[in-house]
């Protein structure tokens, strides 16, 4: 599937719900979903700043020029909001994801229901995710 294929995907069961304890408890059962991040992987070079909470991201570069995705946090929310980045874009060419507008953020109402520093968290998560893939595209342009 295509990112903007996820995304719809995501609004759509996002709009199923009336308010915003449901997309609460569908966002934190998504983090539950997450596979475990390994412990050895929890290093301060993965660390996201700009986050209240910790959040850990780690990418790598697949045998088919796909970026793939790996992340935790300690917050329980937080790492529901991380599931749904690294569901839309792992798996991705570095491009795809350097070109893509994450346009479910808004679509879903989640930036207007978040904290600010919350907020500020989940915009330092999807810098971090654009710098992994344009690291990546040098690499693959070479």
């Amino acid at each position: 599937m295509t990112i903007n294929q996820l995304q719809d995907e995501v609004i759509e069961d996002f709009a199923i719900f009336d308010d915003w304890f449901d997309k609460y408890s569908r966002i934190i059962e998504l983090g539950n979903e997450l596979p475990a991040f390994p412990e050895q992987k929890k290093l301060p070079e993965n660390l996201i700043e700009g986050c209240q909470s910790k959040v850990w991201i780690d990418a790598r570069l697949d045998e088919n020029g796909l970026v793939v995705f790996s992340g935790d946090s300690d917050a329980v929310i937080v790492k529901g909001i991380l599931a749904l980045l690294l569901h839309v874009v792992s798996n991705h060419t570095p491009q795809e994801i350097i070109e893509t507008d994450l346009y479910f953020i808004n679509e879903i109402g989640l930036k207007e229901h978040l904290s600010p520093t919350r907020s500020n968290g989940l915009l330092a998560m999807v810098k971090q995710l654009k710098f992994y893939a344009i690291a990546f595209q040098s690499q693959v342009g070479k």
